[in-house]
């Protein structure tokens, strides 16, 4: 599994020369409705067992919750589960709001 820094995720989705991984966001429906990452796929964390087939293996995939502690557990389930491009947003939403989005609302 990789790491992510908010800004370094920025960039990424910024650059249009990149594919865009799945933002999938592991938080509460509530968390998700206060504040989220423009395009992220909301999948609470324990829904996540069930719906692994609705992610595709091969695909970028970053990881993302309040402060990437929920995020790094899935990331890890994903990578047993044979997901192969894996990422973590450290600090999570919570980082995001603080260094990229200033805008954003914070919990």
């Amino acid at each position: 599994m990789q790491t992510l820094t908010a800004p370094d995720l920025a960039a990424w989705l910024s650059d249009i020369t990149r594919d865009k991984p799945v933002l999938l966001d592991v938080r509460e429906p509530w968390e998700f409705q206060t504040c989220h990452i423009d395009g992220a796929l909301t999948m609470p964390m324990n829904t996540i067992p069930d719906r692994l087939s609705g992610l595709d293996a091969e695909q970028s995939i970053v990881c993302i919750c309040h402060h990437g502690m929920r995020s790094m557990q899935i990331a890890v389930f994903l990578e047993q589960n044979g997901f192969t491009q894996v990422s973590n947003l450290t600090g999570g939403v919570h980082a995001w709001a603080q260094q990229v989005d200033s805008t954003m609302p914070t919990y």
